[in-house]
């Protein structure tokens, strides 16, 4: 059980610093929506570490998205380097970036709940009103 507390530990560490490094150290003019970084799943031996990152932009459009996800996974032998000196282990793991849809998908399932008790209410007032 200590393994994972480690892992876990290391994965929290990992995703607070990319969170700072990708908003402040990336310097391309096209990432211009807002990224921030979800969750980070490192595997047990150290070899890797997938990220997730939400774009929270003017716009969710699958281009921006994926353009966005295009600049990071460039950025990804930087981003590792940069992980290197600021956290003290003897493997860095590659890094491995995924879009997390569960914020988008969330922001989906709210906006049709939101509308259902809506049509709802307007449903009750219209037959309180027979």
């Amino acid at each position: 059980m200590k393994e994972f507390s480690r892992l876990d530990r290391i994965a929290d560490q990992m995703q607070r610093e990319l969170a700072v490094m990708i908003q402040r150290e990336i310097k391309d003019p096209r990432l211009d929506a807002m990224i921030t970084v979800s969750g980070v799943k490192v595997s047990k031996d150290l070899g890797y570490a997938d990220v997730y990152v939400t774009v929270l932009g003017k716009e969710d459009k699958p281009e921006v998205i994926k353009e966005n996800m295009a600049i990071l996974k460039q950025a990804a032998g930087f981003l590792r380097g940069r992980i290197g000196q600021s956290i003290k282990l003897r493997v860095v793991p590659q890094l491995r970036f995924h879009f997390d849809e569960s914020v988008q998908r969330g922001q989906q399932l709210s906006s049709l709940i939101e509308r259902a008790v809506a049509e709802d209410r307007n449903r009750n007032k219209g037959s309180d009103e027979e």
